[in-house]
């Protein structure tokens, strides 16, 4: 499994980020984009006590953009080329939005997401509070990787307590993920692991977990001001949800759900690669879209590990995980391991049968 931070350097992030952002519900009127001659984006906001203008991060243009419905290709072009025809085009579509109102999360002077205003701020600190000591009291509870990416965070645990022999020697043990995203990158997400003991793989079952939309009721305000949310108001309107996630952790974890997707796993032992495996290698890459690169990684990984089978391949996706330089796409490697083990006989046949 891909390693992250440790709990007291994700602890230590978190409480500098409480500081450090702020979110306000922002009116078009009041906002105006300025891009340099090098390409780097502001937003100039006038808030209640004058204008103030932050620093524009990736994530925001992408969010920006298909706000304002400018093509993501077109508004980098635009940027990098014709920085005066961006911000033009930006101001005119924001001003004709007029009343139309964004929430729009900044942190360290940037904005780093423009959001809708029934967006539903679940912010990372209140459900790590919330949920780690949820986590921390299972039976054996052990901490297995934790992670703040730009756009998520991600907390896996592992209880050994409960165990499962795929193969003679072969043991799985039970855990659970939970992700988060604060920028509009995806749901808050509790998801059951496996984790291999032999090769320190992880594995999410992600259609076994629970998925909750960030959208809430739209944040009201008398006039046509910037509203700034105070940390207290956010922490008590999250609190009542937070409460609920802590409900399925001990679900995801069960003994039940546990074994059905252990015993999903081990049917791929009888799923031979009956085929050309660098032929099977290459299905799987243009099924699940993984570049030249991710493909000759899995490739190298069921080569080295001897298994020409379902499971082999299901190992060789989740042993490549552990090397991949970005979380997030860590992560999703360990996710599409688990969509492997869900698929039916006739849905592997294209795979394991390609020459």
């Amino acid at each position: 499994m891909k390693t992250g931070r440790s709990l007291v350097e994700l602890a230590t992030e978190l409480q500098r980020q409480l500081i450090a952002k702020k979110d306000m519900i922002v009116p078009a009127s009041l906002m105006r984009h300025q891009t340099d001659d090098g390409g780097v984006c502001t937003l100039h906001i006038t808030e209640a006590d004058g204008p103030r203008d932050y620093a524009v991060t990736e994530l925001a243009r992408r969010q920006l953009a298909d706000k304002l419905k400018i093509p993501y290709a077109y508004f980098e072009r635009m940027r990098t080329e014709q920085p005066a025809l961006l911000d033009r085009n930006i101001n005119t579509w924001l001003q004709s939005d007029g009343a139309d109102r964004r929430l729009i999360r900044t942190l360290d002077g940037q904005v780093r997401a423009v959001l809708s205003d029934r967006y539903r701020r679940l912010d990372n600190v209140d459900l790590a509070e919330s949920v780690l000591p949820i986590l921390l009291r299972l039976p054996q509870a052990r901490v297995e990787s934790v992670e703040l990416t730009d756009t998520r965070m991600y907390l896996k645990v592992v209880t050994p307590s409960q165990r499962y022999e795929i193969a003679p020697g072969d043991i799985v043990q039970a855990g659970v993920v939970v992700i988060n995203s604060e920028v509009g990158y995806g749901s808050l997400s509790v998801q059951p692991l496996l984790y291999r003991l032999v090769c320190k793989n992880g594995l999410i079952a992600p259609d076994h977990g629970l998925r909750k939309t960030h959208v809430g009721r739209t944040q009201s305000s008398p006039d046509e001001s910037v509203t700034v949310f105070k940390e207290d108001t956010l922490r008590a309107d999250d609190e009542a949800f937070f409460l609920k996630t802590r409900d399925v952790v001990e679900a995801a974890v069960s003994e039940a759900t546990f074994r059905v997707i252990a015993q999903r796993l081990q049917q791929t032992l009888g799923i031979p690669l009956r085929g050309d495996p660098v032929r099977s290698v290459e299905v799987l890459a243009n099924r699940y879209a993984l570049n030249d690169g991710e493909r000759n990684g899995v490739l190298r990984h069921l080569i080295a590990q001897g298994d020409l089978s379902a499971y082999g391949l299901v190992n060789a996706v989740t042993g490549y995980a552990q090397e991949v330089v970005d979380y997030d796409r860590a992560t999703e490697f360990e996710a599409l391991g688990g969509k492997l083990s869900e698929l039916s006989l006739r849905a592997w046949q294209d795979i394991v049968d390609a020459r």
